[in-house]
């Protein structure tokens, strides 16, 4: 084993969307970083769905760019259609989609990247984490070579024991075209860890030039483009349709008469599916009833003919594919250029972690994205930022950065898995989030740039800027609060227009905003002066008046339940010694050995009684 001359800081294994953000932040906080990966030409791929985005997990993609990671401003510069969904729906659901051109956003981020100081980028394989007393101080890669960091962030993605399928035929790949990376499960399996086993899937690509376009329905992006990073002050780049199709009957039965050669249903793969993103075939068994499912036909790059069937992943044969692609209206002479196949790969069980994804088992090891059990992109940066933070945080000596539930979905996602766990895929949804109206998109800066500042990663004139918009919030809030206007004052014509016409006393701004018809749009008809503040600060205002009595309340509730969230437990707390607790109880306390009590509340079967006691146990040893 050749042992590599230089130590480094921070030592993160993996190059896809978690390996990014984690390599980034620890390199721009100050560490000496090393980013390895078994191929730098895929750094930051798009294995599936070439789009960054969606409902709660454009939350999350603000939320990265708030406390100064990279993935918001790299969609915004490679992104080819903007959409934000949920436009009729209230503040706390809308979310931003972007689809990119695919192979732009990787050569893009590969290029921050190579131009980070503090980082350098390897390709090799690991295959083994170097340990001594209890922490991990370094990594061996296929090649035996030994790198030594003081920390280590595990980003392996779909890789541990990757298994690809396409109909009965099965081969290891990392993903199509990759190979898998054998060895690290089995050593993380050696050293305590519980490593389950997850699937997970992806359409064929299709040849764009055998489609009829004409007889799909477009589906056109919006104009003006919104940005996704609040760095961004517009989107330049040209933008171009996406097309939505339908499968038919006639899909179905070809669907349904191939599942004898499916892994699915043939028993051969071993992995749960994600729930929230099924295969085709999955939807057609599952959904009987339903004569038709949707897709988005969406194009991966400008320079590319190859487009992405959205919501048409499976695992079926080949000569099978070819029968139902074509089975879709519009795609009846449709040619593939990459089949569509399944996955498993190995996931290690994330109660395993600390709030801040910091192993139990090993100390300075960090794990994130998928190898915590999560699907999608968005999850994945999200959590490997937070890993890099940490590992950053770890060397410099300073306590860990851990998100609350009422600070970001960020936070509940991570709860969530380091506290419950996961047994299938999981997936981001505003539903997980019970303080969902203060967690929007749109006030994720307000939420966490301060947070990004103090650790190092916020820029001072991206800082500055948020000072700036922060300030202006509030002199603009206080002005709609104390401008009166005078019922004589008022165009007549707006009395009438607005209802206004019995108007009897003075209105002040906050009143006539409140108002479910009035929006700055009309508040400017009004008062002039309205009209002439920034968008931005013009919606951070709107919705902070129209919905206060809602925030409010939220407010209460965050504040009710923060003592128990920031009460900590000590790792070596003795479960055994509780009296007046259940076996059952004592049991799984001693399995997910929470963090706080707000954890130990939200493990399943622990009762709030049982939380009594422990915090009753807590304040004996504290001596209060």
């Amino acid at each position: 084993m050749i042992v590599y001359d230089k130590k480094y800081e921070v030592i993160v294994v993996g190059a896809g969307h978690a390996g990014c953000e984690a390599a980034l932040a620890a390199a721009r906080m100050g560490c000496s970083t090393l980013l390895l990966t078994i191929n730098l030409d895929a750094i930051a791929l798009m294995s599936c769905n070439p789009a960054i985005g969606g409902l709660a997990k454009g939350h999350l993609v603000k939320e990265i760019d708030a406390l100064g990671g990279e993935m918001a401003k790299n969609i915004d510069a490679t992104g080819i259609q903007f959409r934000i969904l949920n436009t009729r729906k209230g503040p706390a659901v809308r979310a931003s989609r972007a689809q990119a051109d695919k192979q732009l956003y990787r050569l893009r981020m590969k290029h921050v990247l190579e131009s980070e100081p503090n980082l350098d980028l390897k390709q090799g394989e690991v295959i083994g984490l170097h340990v001594e007393e209890g922490r991990v101080v370094g990594v061996d890669t296929k090649a035996e070579v030994r790198f030594a960091g003081t920390t280590v962030v595990l980003t392996t993605g779909t890789f541990m024991r990757g298994l690809i399928h396409i109909g009965l035929t099965h081969y290891p790949g990392g993903r199509a075209g990759d190979l898998p990376a054998i060895g690290l499960s089995d050593q993380l399996r050696d050293l305590g860890f519980t490593v389950g086993r997850l699937k997970t899937g992806t359409p064929a690509r299709l040849d764009g030039r055998t489609i009829d376009f004409g007889r799909l329905e477009p589906q056109y992006g919006d104009d003006p483009p919104i940005p996704f990073s609040f760095s961004t002050e517009r989107i330049d780049q040209p933008q171009v349709a996406c097309h939505i199709a339908y499968t038919n009957e006639r899909s179905h039965d070809i669907i349904r008469g191939g599942l004898d050669r499916s892994p699915l249903y043939a028993g051969i793969i071993e992995g749960i599916g994600p729930r929230y993103c099924p295969s085709i075939e999955d939807k057609v068994v599952r959904f009987p009833d339903k004569n038709r499912h949707q897709t988005f036909i969406e194009p991966e790059g400008r320079e590319t003919v190859e487009v992405y069937p959205s919501g048409l992943s499976t695992s079926l044969p080949i000569d099978v594919q070819f029968a139902f692609y074509r089975s879709i209206e519009g795609l009846e002479r449709v040619e593939i250029m990459r089949p569509a196949y399944a996955i498993e790969y190995d996931y290690v069980d994330p109660i395993q972690l600390h709030g801040s994804l910091e192993t139990k088992l090993l100390g300075n090891l960090y794990h994130a994205g998928q190898i915590n059990g999560t699907s999608g992109y968005e999850e994945a940066a999200a959590q490997g930022l937070m890993a890099g933070i940490n590992a950053a945080l770890r060397v410099r000596g300073r306590e860990p950065l851990v998100l609350d539930r009422s600070d970001a979905y960020i936070g509940v996602m991570i709860d969530d898995l380091v506290t419950l766990g996961t047994r299938e895929p999981y997936r981001m949804f505003t539903s997980r989030a019970e303080y969902r109206l203060l967690l929007r998109e749109d006030n994720a800066d307000l939420r966490l740039r301060e947070k990004g500042h103090e650790i190092g990663l916020v820029r001072e004139e991206e800082y500055g800027r948020f000072l700036l918009k922060r300030e202006q919030i509030g002199v603009e809030l206080a002005r709609v609060r104390e401008t009166r206007l005078v019922r004589s004052e008022m165009d007549e014509a707006l009395k009438a227009e607005f209802g206004f016409t019995d108007l009897q006393n003075a209105v002040t701004l906050e009143q006539l905003l409140r108002r479910p018809d009035i929006t700055y749009g009309e508040l400017a008809r009004f008062d002039a002066a309205s009209g002439d503040v920034p968008a931005s600060v013009q919606e951070q205002v709107e919705i902070q008046v129209k919905y206060q009595g809602y925030i409010d309340r939220q407010l209460e509730q965050v504040e009710r339940s923060r003592k128990m969230e920031h009460t900590r437990i000590p790792a070596d707390f003795d479960y055994a010694a509780l009296a007046g607790i259940t076996a059952e109880v004592r049991e799984k306390l001693q399995k997910f050995r929470p963090d706080t009590l707000g954890q130990a509340s939200r493990i399943s079967g622990v009762t709030p009684a049982a939380v009594g006691i422990v915090a009753i146990a807590l304040k004996v040893r504290s001596g209060q």
